[in-house]
Order: structure tokens, then sequence, then C-alpha cells
């Protein structure tokens, strides 16, 4: 299983980030043209075994607010553009190339900011923190955000007691299809 998901997150996040490039740039252009700052930014998050890595994502909110979940950040955060990548997971696209460099897998736990450690503890109780983190997750088509860490982390350890291709390909399109 870990070799074929090794497989299918390579070949998965190389096709999709060749096909999602127009769409990358365009966002990057957008980014750019309503707020000053870096289009692309990276935010440290904690990744399999808890060790810390770059994240990469498109800048949604304005340069200068506080490294905080998205849950905690301030509304007035969010800009314009921002709020529209959130509302299609444009914002995520960067990820396929973490992706790409082993840190992340395309269906997993969404990694979390090192200063989340109620969600850290209980991620690290039931052996999350032995998976790579993922662009997607069975919380996120849940609708499960980071505001319950025990939920969360339950969701979590639940998706990789049954983690296979054919629930990661569900997931996928979840995600996608998410309303």
């Amino acid at each position: 299983m870990k070799a074929a998901k090794k497989i299918f997150d390579l070949a998965g996040a190389a096709v999709l980030l060749v096909t999602t490039s127009p769409v990358l740039v365009l966002a990057v252009l957008a980014v750019r043209a309503s707020s000053p700052g870096r289009a692309i930014f990276s935010q440290t998050r904690v990744g399999r075994d808890g060790l810390l890595f770059r994240c990469h994502k498109l800048r949604t909110m304005y340069v200068g607010t506080p490294s905080l979940p998205s849950h905690e950040a301030p509304a007035n955060s969010v800009t314009s553009v921002g709020a529209a990548l959130r509302k299609f997971k444009l914002d995520e696209l960067p990820q396929f190339w973490n992706v790409l460099k082993g840190e992340m897998s395309l269906v997993g736990p969404r990694p979390c900011l090192p200063t989340q450690t109620e969600l850290i503890e209980c991620r690290r109780q039931l052996g999350v923190l032995a998976a790579l983190p993922g662009i997607t997750g069975l919380a996120q088509i849940k609708g499960i955000d980071m505001s319950n860490p025990e939920l969360l982390a339950q969701t979590d350890a639940d998706y990789l007691r049954t983690a296979s291709f054919w629930l990661d390909l569900r997931i996928l399109l979840g995600t996608l299809y998410r309303s």
C-alpha cells in the first residue's frame, strides 16, 4: 500500500501541477494585483513524525497577519481574492510541490501549525503523526476543521485505519465536488 500510495502521489501531483499551472499563474497574478506582498508564501507546519516542514500556499491574507490557524485569524485579514481562492481551494495548489518533495501526500491528515499543541498531542496519542500530512483528508470532506482538535484527530485516525486507494480517490473527488 505504501509504495502504491507514493507512486499515486507523485504521478498525481506531477499531472495536477502541470494541468493546473495556468490557473496557478492567474491566481498568482490576482494575488499580486489585489494586495502587496509575495503571492506564494511558506509556513512552518507539523509533518510526519512531528517534524517541521515548509508548507507552500497562495497567500490569502494581508501581509503582516499573525500566523494563526484559519479559524482563529481575524475575518478582515482575508483579502477579497483570498476569499475566492479559499472558496475553490485554489490556495492549496502550491502544495503539489510539497507532495513532489515527499513532505506531503495528496490525501492524509491536514498539517497543522506547531502552535496547535492540543491537536498535535491528540494526533500523537492516536498515532496520526506517523503519516504524511495531506493536501486534503477525510476530515475536510466531512467538514471538520481544526477548531475541534479531539474530533479532528479521531477522524484522522479513522482514515489511517481504513486507508485504501479507493478511499483516497473518494476523498479527492469529494474535495473537488464538495458543496
